[in-house]
């Protein structure tokens, strides 16, 4: 159950979205957002005062004030909420279900909202699958991945930590480019989204063979 939903009809149909490239949640993910531009604290607000539901969408392009919206994005209910001295809002966004975005309402606010599809993906409802897969060839292949940007992770909590939590922590995480991001929050089932991860890492890191002969150090 997630964030106490059972079914898709207890989620409300129409939701106001927070298009975001690169910064995408997934189901039971944790995202932690910054909120200061007057538009968004109103939907805050607005949010707060009703079922505290947001969908993140990426954009694809078209007009800069008023890009074309990704065709799927994932519902979040906002579980912490902090309002700081110069008036922003610092929340946390839980992911509880992505859906298929469907019209746009010409809604009076200044946030954009849209009807919500969420039967294809319904699944996002139920437990966390369990997934059982080779751990290493992702983890060597992350470990490459993160080394080549100085980045560095806890490698015993990867190591240790549900499939589920793993790629979606991940999957959140690291820097794609907007296309990958939206991949891999496309990605029906965990596995699948497991393959994509997996395979974004190992193309970056054949893309790159050429360009650096450095090589990372073995996982402690």
């Amino acid at each position: 159950m997630a964030q106490g939903f059972i079914k898709t009809d207890e989620l409300p149909q129409v939701i106001p979205v927070f298009p975001l490239d690169a910064a995408v949640l997934l189901p039971r993910g944790r995202l932690p957002l910054n909120i200061f531009e007057p538009r968004y604290l109103n939907m805050i607000d607005d949010a707060m005062a009703g079922d505290r539901i947001i969908g993140m969408v990426q954009t694809i392009g078209g007009d800069a004030a008023h890009p074309a919206l990704a065709r799927v994005g994932c519902a979040g209910k906002v579980t912490s909420f902090a309002e700081t001295q110069d008036g922003r809002y610092l929340i946390t966004l839980s992911g509880v279900c992505r859906f298929v975005l469907g019209r746009e309402l010409s809604a009076a606010t200044p946030y954009r909202q849209v009807r919500a599809d969420y039967e294809t993906y319904a699944a996002d409802l139920a437990p966390p699958e369990d997934l059982e897969f080779e751990r290493e060839p992702l983890l060597d292949a992350l470990r490459s991945y993160l080394h080549r940007r100085g980045m560095d992770i806890e490698w015993e909590a990867a190591r240790e930590a549900p499939a589920d939590a793993l790629v979606t922590s991940l999957c959140m995480a690291l820097p794609f480019e907007p296309a990958e991001k939206q991949a891999l929050v496309e990605a029906t089932t965990l596995s699948e989204r497991m393959a994509a991860l997996t395979a974004l890492l190992q193309i970056d890191e054949v893309g790159r063979r050429d360009e650096d002969d450095d090589h990372p150090p073995p996982i402690q």
